[in-house]
């Protein structure tokens, strides 16, 4: 699993022209499932991103994670995470998981990161056309990759 974590002052999803979920302070995480993606790859990445420290204390640096400042997670599913660009310039999609292996992991992930963080999970629409909004605040981007434990 690949994820993109991004932390928000704000963020939307909409899905033909209506808002689907929306949260303020907290993380859009565009999440990426592959082929040989499993259950440890759930666990791994929803402990990390609950206890990921990218929030702003008093002093102003990153010493708190989502619990601590009481924020939301918006996840989005977006298989292009694994685009393989190596070869022309189409880029591939061949390792991310079809649609019916992904799906039960997606909804898996959301299940246990609410578990796991105790915070509230909001969700695009897996295989829908969205069109996704943020305020990154910071800016702050933290690429997650259960394949490469960095």
């Amino acid at each position: 699993m690949r994820v993109v974590a991004q932390r928000t002052s704000r963020a939307s999803v909409r899905i033909d022209g209506k808002i689907k979920s929306e949260i303020g302070l907290g993380m859009l995480i565009l999440l990426g499932i592959e082929e040989a993606d499993a259950e440890e790859d759930i666990e791994w990445l929803c402990a990390k991103l609950s206890k990921l420290r990218i929030f702003a204390d008093e002093q102003d640096s990153m010493n708190l994670d989502i619990r601590q400042v009481e924020g939301s997670f918006l996840v989005v599913s977006q298989f292009t995470l694994h685009a393989l660009t190596k070869k022309g310039n189409r880029p591939s999609f061949i390792r991310a998981a079809r649609p019916e292996a992904a799906m039960p992991l997606y909804e898996r992930f959301l299940q246990r990161l609410e578990e796991v963080s105790g915070r509230p999970v909001q969700s695009g629409e897996f295989g829908a056309m969205m069109e996704v909004e943020l305020v990154n605040d910071g800016p702050v981007t933290i690429l997650l990759d259960t394949k490469n434990k960095e």
